[in-house]
């Protein structure tokens, strides 16, 4: 099983990602496939018109309760309850769906904190047969955690890989609960060379790492910084070129814009790469030593980067 999960991690993590940013933003109320006498269609389009008014949710029907989201602050915490049981609070939460697994309902919840590039945490919800409410927080950083993905009889998670990590991808089931299906490892694409290198594929530069001997050099220059340094390039755009032709952008860590900021520069056609990170120092960390970069790079790096708070 892990193997199989480790050749796909790469590419099935970094699909994913995308999805984890607008997935946190949504705010749309489901109901019960299963609910045919009408109400699953005039609670949606209430809840929706509810939504377009004052960003409120509906209740949603569950297991014979409902369940609710509420916010007693107009800027506090969101709190899901069922039955006005509290099951989990965050700024932002919204319902997901509601999914049949190994025979039982389940109720998804995304709870977050919301910000760009954290996708939410995962609630799920259910009720054992001849029991009560039952709910488990899925999540593996303090960026929330993957979507979830849903087969028959189980709910899996596969994390977001950053070059240079490793994490366990999960699995839920309501007679097993969540458990490790296998460990993941961040690969770049085998075989990949500066010849593959392609900017206007990137909708993030951390896509640079993909190609394998972007990879290898950037693991010589930064080693075990490597994950630091992908994660402050996180909430960034598309990349800029140099007079010469070498490419670059700017980012920084999720939550932290301004207090802990990256700039990645690559040039295919010297092989190399620079890399420089700020935080509070006077200077940035930087990989080679910033002395020895190109005029035009260094230029690139100043602009972006700038002073530190």
């Amino acid at each position: 099983m892990t193997r199989s999960l480790l050749a796909g991690a790469c590419a099935l993590a970094w699909i994913l990602m995308p999805v984890a940013g607008a997935h946190a933003q949504t705010d749309t109320v489901l109901v019960p496939a299963d609910d045919a006498s009408g109400r699953a269609a005039d609670l949606g389009a209430s809840s929706n018109a509810a939504l377009a008014d004052d960003d409120s949710q509906a209740p949603v029907p569950f297991e014979s309760g409902q369940l609710t989201i509420t916010q007693q602050e107009e800027y506090g915490e969101k709190v899901l309850a069922y039955d006005g049981k509290q099951l989990a609070s965050n700024y932002e939460v919204s319902f997901d769906r509601i999914v049949k697994v190994g025979g039982v309902n389940v109720a998804l919840v995304d709870v977050g904190d919301g910000g760009n590039q954290c996708g939410p945490a995962t609630v799920i919800v259910w009720k054992p047969e001849g029991g009560t409410i039952q709910s488990i927080t899925v999540e593996q950083d303090e960026c929330g955690a993957p979507p979830a993905a849903i087969s028959d009889s189980a709910i899996y998670f596969v994390p977001y890989l950053l070059p240079g990590v490793s994490k366990p991808a999960l699995q839920w089931s309501p007679t097993d609960g969540l458990t490790t299906s296998g460990n993941l490892t961040y690969m770049p694409e085998p075989g990949t060379d500066w010849k593959d290198v392609d900017p206007s594929k990137y909708d993030n530069i951390v896509a640079a790492f993909h190609n394998e001997a972007v990879y290898r050099l950037a693991e010589t220059l930064l080693g075990k910084e490597m994950p630091e340094m992908a994660t402050s390039l996180l909430v960034g755009g598309g990349t800029e070129k140099t007079a010469s032709g070498a490419f670059y952008a700017s980012g920084c860590v999720p939550h932290n814009c301004g207090g802990n900021d990256g700039f990645m520069a690559v040039d295919p056609a010297n092989h190399k790469l620079y890399f420089a990170r700020r935080g509070d120092k006077p200077e940035p960390d930087a990989w080679p030593a910033v002395n020895t970069w190109p005029a035009e790079v260094r230029e690139a790096m100043d602009k972006a980067l700038g002073s530190p708070n």
